[in-house]
């Protein structure tokens, strides 16, 4: 091998033996965060007439285009809550009227 091969070559192993961990370590976290999203919460006591706690309420986004998932109008003081992909139509108190799986 001649002199300006060599030159080439032992950087370019070296670069390659440093960074290979570091992808194989990227590659491990993007698989455990993937197993981490494809996780669901089951709510399976989320049913009607039975009561949701109030962190699970507060942590929930509240859905307004409730018309567009072709839900019913809320009863006053009640509103629509997308929560651990669930649709909860409850009150701030956490009684449950209505339970929808996404």
């Amino acid at each position: 091998m001649n002199r300006l091969s060599k030159a080439v070559a032992v950087p370019f192993l070296a670069l390659t033996l440093c960074a290979a961990p570091a992808l194989a370590q990227e590659h491990h976290d993007d698989a455990h965060s993937q197993d981490h999203h494809d996780k669901q919460v089951r709510h399976d006591d989320w049913k009607k007439g039975g009561h949701i706690r109030a962190d699970d309420w507060n942590r929930g986004r509240r859905v307004d285009d409730w018309r567009a998932h072709h839900f019913r109008r809320p009863p006053k003081g009640y509103e629509w809550r997308e929560i651990d992909g669930y649709y909860v139509l409850a009150n701030p108190g956490g009684v449950i009227i209505e339970v929808h799986i996404m």
